[in-house]
């Protein structure tokens, strides 16, 4: 017996195609029907007739290292349950769970233990590692502990990836670091990810990078060598590489609006992957928190060390939506490549990133503010918006 859901009334939004007012049939966890008008009985319904209800592929967090009290790092199941129980408030079905700088028994801990988890039904789901440091400069290390700071290691990097069960999905690095292409060309021929961070490359180092097979940059703007007329940097490289993705710390404090509107306007938004980089405090009051073992002191607005520095967000991916929107005023088919198409391309997933049959039923509604009403984790509702649905 197929356990269904019907979404009638609702304006259907796509990276590639116009959106249009229609049904959504979920069978099972899956997509399984999509049209303007479904004449079928289900066993449950969400009726968004007249609602001015926006239906988004769930929302593809792609670096996040914690939220409502755990993190990543904490290398425990019940930090990860935390962590996937808490997202699809914000509209976020999936994640790549985030490491940062750290030992190597630390970061092998925090990896074991995302082999064994699985997302529970109502959580978001885990698509695998983002691997952020150690293999870092320090000259831009931001957040991330300077101590455990190490040039990229082919073999430790195989140890980790095997101790994850092959979930390594993005590795974040200064390619000024390596010596050659081996590293970068080793990882890209697996299928990883290799994204240009936390980096002082040259425009030239990172030009090389993108020949050897770097495909992104993590968290632009922030923690690598910025634009100058005669040093483009990592920034004017990430702007004018075609073949590079950027990530977009879209809380308006990691990144000016005016920066956040540049990127969108050199990239286009078939290259830009909205992020939050949220930390454990996200969700929280404010207060001082860890993040590797530093205190980090959270206001209302952001997450900080004592001497300054950012340290993460507690950014949501629905407010990064409100924040993009507003000063881009850029489109539906536009929110939902920089929202989860994006990264589902990148992460070369199939069956995410759209709202078609054969995908998996992952699903966020907002109302015409952007705003998360109800969002929908691989057929279940995960969240309801109080006194809404």
């Amino acid at each position: 017996m197929k356990n269904s859901l019907l979404i009638s009334g609702i304006t259907i939004a796509d990276a590639n195609e116009e959106s249009f007012v229609g049904d959504i049939l979920i069978e099972d966890g899956q997509i399984t029907r999509v049209a303007e008008n479904l004449e079928v009985q289900a066993d449950s319904y969400i009726d968004a007739t007249g609602k001015n209800w926006t239906a988004f592929p769930g929302f593809i967090d792609i670096h996040i290292h914690g939220a409502a009290g755990h993190d990543v790092m904490d290398g425990t199941p019940e930090a990860l349950n935390g962590l996937a129980a808490a997202l699809p408030k914000e509209g976020t079905t999936s994640f790549l769970a985030t490491t940062m700088t750290q030992t190597d028994e630390a970061i092998s801990v925090a990896l074991q233990n995302i082999q064994a988890f699985k997302a529970q039904e109502g959580q978001a789901e885990m698509l695998g590692v983002h691997l952020e440091g150690p293999f870092i400069s320090d000259k831009r290390a931001g957040a991330q502990p300077i101590e455990h700071i190490i040039n990229p290691s082919l073999p430790l990097f195989n140890k980790w990836q095997k101790l994850s069960g092959d979930q390594i999905r993005v590795v974040t690095m200064a390619p000024e670091t390596v010596t050659d292409s081996t590293f970068i060309q080793s990882l890209a021929n697996e299928g990883v990810t290799v994204s240009i961070g936390h980096s002082d490359a040259t425009f030239e180092e990172v030009q090389k990078a993108v020949r050897s097979g770097a495909k992104h940059v993590t968290h632009l703007y922030n923690q690598m060598s910025p634009l100058h007329h005669r040093n483009p940097g990592v920034v004017g490289a990430a702007l004018l590489e075609d073949d590079l993705s950027v990530e977009v710390i879209a809380d308006f404090i990691h990144s000016h609006p005016s920066a956040v509107e540049l990127a969108f306007r050199q990239k286009g938004a078939e290259h830009v992957i909205l992020i939050t980089d949220a930390m454990r405090a996200k969700g929280l009051s404010a207060g001082v928190y860890d993040l590797g073992g530093q205190d980090v002191q959270v206001t209302e607005k952001d997450a900080r060390l004592a001497d300054g520095t950012l340290a993460g967000s507690i950014l949501t991916m629905e407010k990064a939506i409100q924040n993009v929107q507003s000063i881009t005023h850029c489109s539906l088919n536009e929110l939902v490549a920089m929202t989860s198409a994006n990264a589902a391309a990148a992460l070369g997933l199939s069956n995410k990133g759209k709202l078609k049959a054969g995908m998996d039923a992952d699903v966020a509604i907002v109302d015409d503010s952007f705003t998360v009403q109800l969002t929908i984790c691989r057929g279940t509702i995960a969240y309801k918006k109080e006194n809404r649905v």
